[in-house]
C-alpha cells in the first residue's frame, strides 16, 4: 500500500473507530454494554440505520439533526470521529510500519476514549486504562515494541510513581501537613510507606514493605499507618542521602519511584475489582488517582525520558487552557494524552534538541 493510500485508509478507519469510541465514551462510565442495544437517537430513541451511521458524513448531511424527530445532535460526535481519523492518519504518515502501526492506532484510540470520558465525568475507567497498560507491556514482551519489556515495565512503575508522589506531596502541603484519608486495606498511606523504604533501601525492600503493610491491614482488619508527614519526609530525604554519601548502596530516586509506582498500580488494580470507597467531601486531592494509572500506561508506551517531555507539555497546556477557560477543576487526562502523543512521535527528537541546546548532547 502506497503512502498516500495508507494515509487515506488510516483516516477512514480512524473515523469509523471514532464512531465506536463515541459509544464507549457515553456507555462505559454509565456501566452499559458497548455492543447492545444498537445506536439510537438520544432524544427520541429511534434506532439509527446504516445511512445515519456513516462517520462525519451522516451528521453533515442531516445538518446535525435526527432524521426522525429533528432534535439537535451534538457536534462532538463528528468531532471525535474527525479527531481520531486525523490522529490515525498522522500515525500512518510518521510510523507506517506494520504491525507496529496497528498497536499505535490502538494506543491512540485508548487515549481519545480516556480523554473524553475524563472531560465528561472526571473519572478514568480502569478497564480501558489497564487494558492499555497491559497491551503496551504485552507488545513489549512479544515484539520489543514500543520498547523492550524490561524498560517498559520499569518505565511504567517509575512514571506512575512520579505522578503519585507529585499528587501526594501537593496534597500534603494543601492539607497543611495533616494526614489524608486512610483506606482499608491499601491506600495512599501504603504507597507512602513503600516509597519511604524504597528511597532508603532499594525498590525491592520498598515493595516488600508496602505489601507487608497491605497484608497486615487485611489480616488484622484495621489500618496500620505512619503519619504522612513522616513517611513522605523520609522518602524525600532518602535520595538526598544517597547522593551525598557515595558509598550508599542504593539509588534513592530509583527506589523511591519504583516502589511508589508498584504500589500505585497494584493498589489501583485491586480497587478496580472492589466496590469504590465513598468519597470524603472534606478530603483535599491535588491530583486524581486516574492520572497516576494513566501515567503507568504512558510509561509503558513511551519510556521515562519521553514521558517527562509529555508531562511538561501536559502541564503547560493544562495551565494555559485552564486559565483561559477559568476552570477551577481541570480534567488532566486530556492534557496527559496530548503530551503523551507529542512525546510518542517527537519525544526523542525534543530531548536531543534540548540536550544540544544545553551543550551536553552528542
Amino acid at each position: 500500500m502506497t503512502s498516500a493510500l495508507l494515509i487515506v485508509f488510516a483516516f477512514v478507519l480512524g473515523a469509523v473507530i471514532g464512531s465506536f469510541l463515541n459509544v464507549v465514551i457515553y456507555r462505559v462510565p454509565a456501566r452499559k454494554s458497548v455492543v447492545y442495544p444498537p445506536s439510537s437517537c438520544p432524544s427520541c430513541g429511534h434506532r439509527l440505520g446504516p445511512a445515519e451511521l456513516v462517520p462525519i458524513v451522516s451528521w453533515a448531511l442531516q445538518r446535525g439533526r435526527c432524521k426522525h424527530c429533528g432534535a439537535s445532535v451534538s457536534a462532538r460526535y463528528p468531532a471525535v470521529e474527525a479527531l481520531t481519523g486525523l490522529l490515525f492518519a498522522l500515525a500512518a504518515w510518521l510510523r507506517p510500519e506494520f504491525p507496529e502501526l496497528l498497536l499505535i492506532w490502538a494506543f491512540i484510540a485508548i487515549l481519545v476514549a480516556l480523554s473524553f470520558i475524563d472531560i465528561d465525568t472526571y473519572t478514568v475507567p480502569d478497564g480501558i486504562n489497564f487494558g492499555g497498560l497491559f497491551l503496551g507491556l504485552g507488545a513489549a514482551a512479544l515484539l520489543a515494541f514500543p520498547q523492550p519489556f524490561g524498560q517498559a515495565l520499569d518505565a511504567a512503575l517509575i512514571c506512575a510513581g512520579v505522578i503519585a508522589l507529585i499528587g501526594s506531596y501537593g496534597s500534603l502541603v494543601v492539607r497543611r501537613f495533616r494526614d489524608g484519608k486512610r483506606e482499608y486495606p491499601v491506600g495512599l498511606h501504603t504507597l507512602h510507606l513503600a516509597a519511604m523504604v524504597g528511597a532508603w533501601f532499594g525498590p525491592a525492600a520498598g515493595l516488600v514493605a508496602g505489601f507487608l503493610n497491605w497484608a497486615l491491614n487485611a489480616r488484622t482488619k484495621r489500618v496500620w499507618a505512619l503519619p504522612d508527614g513522616l513517611t513522605l519526609g523520609l522518602a524525600a530525604l532518602g535520595p538526598v542521602v544517597a547522593y551525598l554519601v557515595p558509598a550508599w548502596p542504593f539509588d534513592g530516586l530509583h527506589g523511591l519511584f519504583i516502589a511508589a509506582g508498584g504500589l500505585a498500580l497494584t493498589g489501583g488494580l485491586y480497587w478496580a475489582f472492589q466496590p469504590e470507597p465513598e468519597d470524603d467531601p472534606d478530603e483535599v486531592v491535588v491530583m486524581g488517582f486516574g492520572d497516576v494509572k494513566l501515567a503507568g500506561l504512558l510509561g509503558a508506551w513511551l519510556g521515562v525520558g519521553p514521558f517527562l517531555v509529555g508531562l511538561m507539555v501536559a502541564v503547560v497546556a493544562g495551565a494555559v487552557i485552564g486559565l483561559a477557560l477559568r476552570e477551577r477543576k481541570v480534567p488532566f487526562v486530556p492534557y496527559l494524552a496530548l503530551g503523551g502523543l507529542v512525546a510518542f512521535f517527537f519525544g526523542q527528537d525534543l530531548i536531543g534538541w534540548y540536550l544540544g541546546y544545553l551543550g551536553v548532547g552528542p
